[in-house]
C-alpha cells in the first residue's frame, strides 16, 4: 500500500490516518491523525498551509461525514511547517484550539525575528567551512515568511501533562531532538504512541537544523530514542510512512543506525577530514547511499548540519578533538 494515497485509513478503533501532500520531491506527504470521539473530535498535526492539503483534508473529513469545524482542538507535535501551519490556519478558519508543546517557544520566536531565508544555519555552516552550501542557498529563491504562519499557540503543553482528547487521556512527553520542544502523545489505555517526527518507521528525521540552533540536538535525540524503551511497547502512529510497526523496535533501529553513523563519522575524521563539511562529503546520503554533490543546496546543508550533530557527540565522548581555527571547527 501507498501510504500517501488520499483519504482516512483507520488504524486504531476511532483513529483515521489522513496523509496530506506537501510541496517537496521527496518527502511526498505527512500523515494527520483524525481522533474521533462521541461528543467531541481532535486532530493530532494540522499538515502544511496550502490549498491542495486543505482540500485534502476536507474531502478526507467528509469521507467520515465530519468537517474541520467539528472539531475542536488540533495538538501538534513541533514545530515545523508541515505540521504546524495548517493548525494555525483551522485555528483561523475554523475556531480550533491549537496546542503545542513548550520547548518550541523559543523556536517560533526564533523564526518570527528573522528575515526569512537560513540564518539559523549559516553560523553553523561557517563552522563547518560549507562556503559552498551557504552559495548555494543564497541562490535559491527568497521566501517570505508570513508572520500568521508561526504565531503562538493558544495552549504550551508541558512533559507528562495530560490532555483531553475525544474522550481519550492523551498524555504529553518531551522528546527534544528533532525540534527542542517536539512532543508525542501517549494513549495510554489503548497502547498508542503519536510519535511525529520522533520515531519514523522507514526514515531517520533530520537532526542539527533548528532557527535557534541548539548546542546538543543530536545527544538531546539519542536521550529522548532511550527514553521510549523506558514506555510500554505500542502500536507506533508516525508523521510519515504507514502506521502499524511496534515503537520499542523500530527505536532499536534507530539507535543502531546513528551508532553506526557515529562510527563512520569517527572514520572520515581519522581518515583525514577535518572540518564538518569535509566529513559531510566523506559520508553517503539517503537510503540510495548518494554523495553529497548530488543532493540539492537544502538537503546540503541538513546534511551539513547533522554531520556537525554526530561530531559534537564524538567530541563529548572523547573519540574526537575539536578545535577552532580561524572562526572554523577542526577535528582530529
Amino acid at each position: 500500500m501507498d501510504w500517501t494515497t488520499p483519504g482516512p485509513e483507520e488504524v486504531a478503533p476511532g483513529v483515521h490516518r489522513i496523509p496530506l501532500p506537501l510541496p517537496m520531491d521527496g518527502l511526498k506527504a505527512v500523515n494527520v491523525y483524525a481522533v474521533l470521539g462521541e461528543e467531541s473530535h481532535t486532530l493530532i498535526d494540522g499538515g502544511w498551509e496550502i490549498d491542495i492539503a486543505q482540500r485534502a483534508l476536507q474531502d478526507a473529513l467528509g469521507e467520515l461525514g465530519l468537517a474541520p469545524q467539528d472539531f475542536d482542538q488540533c495538538l501538534v507535535t513541533h514545530h515545523h511547517r508541515d505540521h504546524y501551519t495548517m493548525a494555525l490556519g483551522l485555528r483561523r478558519r475554523a475556531g480550533l484550539v491549537v496546542g503545542l508543546g513548550e520547548g518550541e517557544a523559543e523556536q517560533l520566536e526564533a523564526i518570527r525575528s528573522t528575515t526569512g531565508g537560513f540564518n539559523g544555519a549559516r553560523d553553523l555552516l561557517l563552522a563547518a567551512d560549507a562556503t559552498s552550501v551557504i552559495e548555494g542557498l543564497a541562490a535559491l529563491p527568497s521566501q517570505r515568511l508570513d508572520p500568521q504562519d508561526w504565531e503562538d499557540p493558544d495552549r504550551w503543553l508541558q512533559d507528562e501533562e495530560s490532555v483531553a482528547a475525544a474522550g481519550r487521556s492523551l498524555r504529553v512527553r518531551a522528546t527534544p531532538g528533532h525540534t527542542q520542544g517536539h512532543v508525542v502523545f501517549f494513549d495510554d489505555e489503548s497502547d498508542l504512541i503519536f510519535a511525529g517526527d520522533h520515531v519514523l518507521p522507514h526514515i531517520t528525521p533530520s537532526i542539527g537544523f533548528q532557527t535557534k540552533p541548539v548546542r546538543t540536538p543530536l545527544a538531546d535525540y539519542l536521550g529522548s530514542l532511550a527514553d521510549m524503551l523506558t514506555e510500554r511497547d505500542r502500536l507506533l502512529l508516525p508523521a510519515h510512512g504507514l502506521a502499524g510497526g511496534r515503537l520499542h523496535a523500530r527505536v532499536e533501529e534507530l539507535l543502531a543506525h546513528h551508532d553506526t553513523r557515529l562510527a563512520q563519522t569517527e572514520a572520515a575524521v581519522r581518515a583525514g577530514a577535518s572540518t564538518g563539511f569535509a566529513v559531510t562529503q566523506a559520508l553517503r546520503w539517503t537510503r540510495h547511499e548518494r554523495h553529497l554533490s548530488e543532493l540539492d543546496a537544502m538537503n546540503q546543508m541538513l546534511a551539513t548540519t547533522e554531520t556537525l550533530a554526530h561530531l559534537q557527540v564524538l567530541v563529548a565522548q572523547e573519540r574526537v578533538r575539536e578545535s577552532t581555527v580561524d572562526g572554523c571547527w577542526r577535528y582530529s
